[in-house]
């Protein structure tokens, strides 16, 4: 009789253990869909961009199901310590700052930022050039730590929830100048029929204290076992074609950056 009890608690455990695994398949992704050609919502309300794109092809890959969920930029973080989501794909750098508190993957794409501004504004980077200045930076991204730290005692620093506001800023001429990812500036903004008359100003910030070293997927410390995962996806689609096929969609240079 303990026999039986015992093998069905047996049973009973790798039930259990099984159902676990079923559910470990299933992993949430998070971003708050306001940094188009990257990750944003169309009209009817699904999520879209080259992010997006990645993330279907890592999660093929690794043989996971993933689901999105939207969280507030500044809330991204918070949420996946919270458990509310179990990975970060929202154009995250790879900083030294947020290493101390997340896990990332290796990097799936490389790109400079930038400051863009009126083409006959005659704006000049610097201490002088931008004393008293307007700058719309996205809150909380590393490019509100960049301005704030570097002219925050001389300029003023306008911050916004989404890239959106601060495009819609600079267009009505609310702001002087805006600082971000160069790549997306320049598809998002520049290329665009509103972005007429604007233009890249000064030189392209790389500066990895800063600017970090890439874009990843960022996850909880414990999770080593599903970073690894998609770090073998990353390599797999980068090899198979997958990823050049998705850039190819999206941009005219070589978004991954160097090795």
């Amino acid at each position: 009789m303990k026999k039986m009890i015992g093998m069905g608690l047996v049973v009973a455990a790798m039930s259990i253990s099984n159902v676990q695994a079923a559910q470990q398949k299933t992993v949430r992704l998070a971003s708050d869909f306001t940094y188009p050609p990257f990750n944003y919502k169309d009209a009817s309300d699904t999520p879209r961009g080259f992010d997006i794109e990645i993330a279907d092809a890592l999660c093929a890959a690794a043989d996971l199901e993933c689901t999105w969920v939207t969280m507030s930029w500044n809330g991204l973080i918070p949420a996946l310590l919270a458990r509310k989501a179990d990975v970060i794909m929202a154009s995250m750098r790879i900083t030294a700052e947020r290493k101390k508190r997340v896990l990332f993957t290796d990097k799936y794409y490389q790109a400079p930022a930038r400051f863009i501004g009126k083409g006959d504004a005659g704006l000049s980077i610097d201490q002088s050039g931008l004393a008293g200045k307007r700058i719309g930076v996205q809150l909380g991204t590393i490019h509100d730590r960049y301005v704030t730290d570097m002219f925050g005692d001389v300029a003023k620093i306008q911050r916004y929830t989404g890239q959106d506001e601060v495009y819609l800023d600079l267009q009505s001429g609310r702001l002087d100048t805006v600082f971000g990812n160069a790549d997306q500036l320049s598809l998002a903004f520049l290329e665009q029929e509103r972005g007429e008359g604007f233009t890249f100003v000064g030189d392209a910030v790389t500066d990895p204290a800063y600017i970090g070293e890439g874009t990843a997927l960022a996850l909880r410390k414990q999770d080593t076992e599903l970073a690894e995962k998609f770090n073998r996806a990353i390599e797999t689609i980068r090899a198979n074609g997958t990823y050049d096929k998705i850039a190819a969609k999206y941009f005219t240079f070589d978004i991954y950056g160097g090795e």
